[in-house]
């Protein structure tokens, strides 16, 4: 995992909530929607294909863990799980949970509406932390 940085964008909009085997979790700064995001920390790496097969399986071991804490905390209508990277090269998944409910349901919430920031992201950010302690290899940043 050497040479691994946190592309400047993501480090911008987000909150490190801590690592898992493979990623580094973290907390979209956006209280609009439910949404983390996992980043191999793995160097220079664009596309999932890029990485190792093992560590591929390993992604998808992460992706599924946390998509099955989120859906099982937030019952949310739908989970969108992707990886895009227009904006930011750096592989990453985005997982967020969507609510018929919500301002860009059931559009895409890209360019939809400006950040929400949370009121106090902090305690957003501890919330995630607790729930994440039940996944067996999280470690938190906290």
């Amino acid at each position: 995992m050497s040479g691994f940085v946190l592309h400047e964008r993501l480090a911008a909009d987000s909150v490190v909530l801590g690592d898992l085997p493979l990623s580094r979790v973290l907390l979209a700064k956006d209280g609009r929607y439910p949404w983390l995001i996992l980043v191999p920390r793995r160097a220079d790496i664009r596309e999932i294909h890029h990485l190792g097969e093992g560590a591929q399986q390993q992604l998808m071991r992460e992706s599924c863990a946390l998509s099955r804490l989120m859906e099982s905390t937030l019952s949310p209508d739908k989970l969108n799980v992707a990886a895009l990277g227009n904006m930011v090269p750096q592989l990453h998944l985005h997982h967020i949970a969507r609510f018929t409910s919500d301002d860009a349901w059931p559009g895409p919430i890209w360019g939809r509406f400006d950040t929400q920031p949370y009121e106090d992201v902090e305690a957003e950010a501890a919330r995630w932390r607790e729930r994440l302690a039940s996944l067996p290899d999280f470690v938190s940043a906290a």
